[in-house]
């Protein structure tokens, strides 16, 4: 894997730009790039997109491979590294305990333990924020971390019309 997706790219996605109803190529793109090899995120993400009950959660039921497990022993230390990290950080106690249940450093952690680049759309925070989020803690244990555009741009995705 190359990539490993944040669940907010499947959202917004969904809800935005690449809606399934009018860019379903976007989605077929995805099943390839993962047949390739190329993307996939982790089970706990593919688990958070399953409970909804619309298109996205059905979409995501269907691909289970999709999803892949962060028990490995290298993701399960680096995922202590990263909560010990921001336990000693100085974040709003709500937001970090929220960054910390949610996939966000089970998805920075696996994408390390694999040598692999984060997509989300989250953006860098100042440094003195008090917010904890993804692309700094990317920062701080030097994983990539870019947008889904880059992310199409890199990949060199085109959604064209057939003739």
């Amino acid at each position: 894997m190359r990539y490993l997706l944040d669940a907010n790219t499947y959202i917004e996605a969904k809800n935005q730009y690449y809606g399934m109803d009018i860019c379903p190529a976007y989605w077929d793109w995805l099943d390839k790039q993962f047949a390739l090899g190329t993307i996939a995120s982790v089970d706990m993400i593919g688990r958070e997109l399953k409970e909804g009950k619309d298109e996205l959660a059905a979409w995501a039921r269907k691909r289970p491979d999709h999803f892949i497990n962060n028990d490995d022993e290298r993701t399960q230390s680096l995922f202590a590294d990263i909560v010990q990290f921001v336990m000693e950080g100085d974040y709003n106690p709500g937001n970090r305990d929220n960054f910390l249940a949610k996939a966000d450093p089970w998805i920075i952690a696996k994408a390390k333990a694999i040598g692999a680049s984060v997509v989300t759309h989250e953006t860098v925070a100042p440094v003195n924020t008090r917010k904890v989020k993804v692309p700094n803690i990317c920062q701080q244990f030097e994983v990539p971390c870019l947008n889904t555009f880059r992310f199409l741009r890199e990949l060199e995705a085109r959604f064209v019309l057939g003739q």
